[in-house]
């Protein structure tokens, strides 16, 4: 047996689709009513954006003028670099002349005051007069003074050196960097100035409203020249395919499985049946009761099968063998009670039913080869004489 189970219950769109807007524009146009068809894609409604547009044009102003800034940031770096090898450079050439005029200036020096002790010794011999040794001694004077000023030349090359330093360290290192933190901080102003501006042009892009799916405008709540406000201005109902929302028992959930193939029907009418598969089988509808929903996906390519519709659902229920016997033979609803003849008298037998297609049930409590009376409704009582034929 290939038993099934009809279920009633009604149709409900595969989805609700509500669109919104957080822009605070007006609505330039609306293109569609409720009970219109759409697409994906299709345009619904326009906002306007002048204001929008307006602020993009400073915000891509800014832009221009960020990467300005930066590009002019970026030639204060190689400046920096050119200057700093420069100063590194020279700073060395001094050091080197500086010490070549110290060791000139102690020459000189050495050479006066040679000059000088000479001179003292002529002048007590008589050769020379006193004037000339004073000349001397002021000679060596200058020299020495000219040595101190040598030295101390040096040791201010010396710290210039220091202070400049390398490529890595000093000055001059420092300088570089500096001009690279500027050119850094000016790019990221640059950036920073362009997420502005494309986040303006997202909002331009969200002034135009179109449709997420294929559906039908169940809800328009947006006229010309009104602000989205953040509510829901359009409400679309997904139909190409629709399911079907059967109220289930917890008997009947106990036997349908999913995946089951199962065939839909519109309560009332004669039309044509629509196939589909069980794609859920849900738990309680509310907590503590005892209603289930069982979910069947349907094709509706002519969008007849629309949300609320009352149907009937006849599942296809796992095949099933065994003892099968007229479902009226059963005395009672709930299909556990029979009747048999024995030795010339009725008795009443207790079976359980395992499967049923509405006509013939398969029962677990008899064995091939039993009797029973196929008709319960024959008022019969236990006891009751009667005959096994």
């Amino acid at each position: 047996m290939r038993p099934t189970l009809s279920i009633a219950g009604v149709i409900a769109p595969l989805q609700n689709v509500g669109i919104s807007s957080s822009l605070s524009e007006p609505a330039d146009s609306v293109l569609v009513k409720e009970g219109d068809t759409v697409g994906q894609g299709q345009v619904l409604a326009v906002l306007d954006t002048a204001d929008l547009r307006a602020q993009l044009a400073a915000d891509e102003q800014n832009v221009e003028a960020a990467i300005r800034t930066a590009a002019a940031n970026d030639a204060k770096v190689t400046q920096a670099q050119y200057q700093a090898r420069l100063s590194i450079g020279q700073g060395g050439n001094q050091v080197s002349s500086a010490r070549a005029a110290v060791t000139q200036a102690r020459q000189t020096l050495a050479q006066a005051q040679s000059d000088l002790a000479r001179d003292q010794q002529l002048v007590g011999q008589g050769y020379i007069s006193a004037q000339q040794v004073q000349q001397q001694q002021t000679v060596v004077r200058n020299d020495a003074q000219a040595v101190a000023q040598a030295e101390a030349s040096l040791q201010s090359s010396l710290t210039n050196e220091q202070v400049n330093g390398n490529g890595n360290a000093g000055l001059q290192a420092a300088n570089v960097a500096s001009a690279r933190a500027d050119a850094a901080a000016s790019h990221a102003q640059v950036d920073q100035a362009r997420a502005t501006s494309d986040q303006v042009r997202t909002q331009i892009a969200k002034a135009t409203i179109t449709s997420p799916v294929d559906g039908v405008i169940v809800n328009r709540n947006l006229n010309q020249g009104e602000y989205p406000g953040g509510r829901t201005i359009f409400t679309i109902q997904q139909v190409s395919h629709v399911y079907a929302m059967l109220n289930a028992s917890s008997a009947d959930v106990f036997k349908i499985r999913q995946g089951s193939p199962a065939t839909v029907t519109v309560s009332g009418t004669s039309g044509a049946a629509y196939r589909g598969d069980v794609v859920a089988v849900l738990g309680q509808v509310t907590p503590g009761a005892t209603n289930f929903t069982v979910k069947i996906d349907l094709a509706n390519p002519d969008a007849r099968l629309v949300s609320g519709l009352p149907v009937t659902g006849t599942i296809d229920l796992p095949s099933t063998t065994g003892i099968a016997i007229p479902t009226s033979a059963f005395l009672d609803d709930t299909h556990t009670s029979l009747i048999a003849p024995r030795n010339g008298v009725a008795r009443e037998l207790h079976v359980r039913e395992v499967a049923s297609d509405g006509t013939t049930s398969i029962v677990a409590g008899l064995q091939p080869g039993d009797t029973i009376v196929a008709n319960g409704q024959l008022g019969l009582t236990p006891g009751t004489q009667i005959s096994e034929r």
